[in-house]
């Protein structure tokens, strides 16, 4: 089963928008052994090398969500869809050390501010899209020129369709650059 794929059903949607009173909770170190399967995961679904031999590992739960902290720093992220499903993948700090990563959008500067206040992406600021991405897919956005990452969201069309498309939502976003997951990672 590839980490971009569901992971199992959990009964609970809670994770397709972010709310501003989510607080860390149960913050507890862990043993690499026993997150190893979600980090391989993870690895091969993004096509990375996370290199997290030697670091200090931490769980805790934020709001619905599921964080592991690599040396402090919330890196890996589960969520769930509207369906319920388990969907495991980087926040966007773990994206700006793995910029090559899959599973991206790019976008031009002028959605930029719109993403920076949390809006949805329009495909009318998507010039690039990993053409793997289905409808559902958690992906990652990204600024076209320099590749850095501003949003995470789940794709509301395929990767070829939002590069093509002119009107309408490509991505519906649930983190992103300023919002309180960003903050506290600071």
């Amino acid at each position: 089963m590839s980490v971009l794929e569901p992971k199992g059903e959990t009964g609970s949607a809670g994770g397709y928008a972010m709310a501003k009173d989510f607080q860390v909770k149960k913050r507890r170190p862990v043993r690499r052994k026993h997150i190893a399967p979600l980090l391989k995961e993870l690895e091969e679904g993004l096509n990375i090398d996370l290199a997290v031999d030697g670091a200090f590992l931490e769980m805790a739960n934020y709001g619905p969500w599921q964080l592991v902290f690599v040396d402090k720093v919330a890196k890996t992220i589960e969520v769930n869809d509207d369906e319920g499903r388990r969907w495991v993948f980087l926040t966007l700090r773990g994206f700006l050390e793995h910029p090559d990563s899959m599973r991206w959008v790019a976008v031009d500067h002028g959605a930029i501010p719109f993403l920076m206040n949390g809006a949805d992406c329009m495909v009318a600021g998507v010039h690039g899209a990993d053409q793997d991405i289905e409808v559902g897919d958690l992906v990652w956005i990204r600024d076209k020129e320099h590749g850095r990452p501003l949003a995470i969201g789940w794709a509301t069309m395929p990767g070829s369709e939002m590069v093509d498309a002119s009107k309408g939502k490509g991505i519906k976003t649930i983190h992103w650059v300023g919002d309180e997951l960003w903050d506290m990672e600071a």
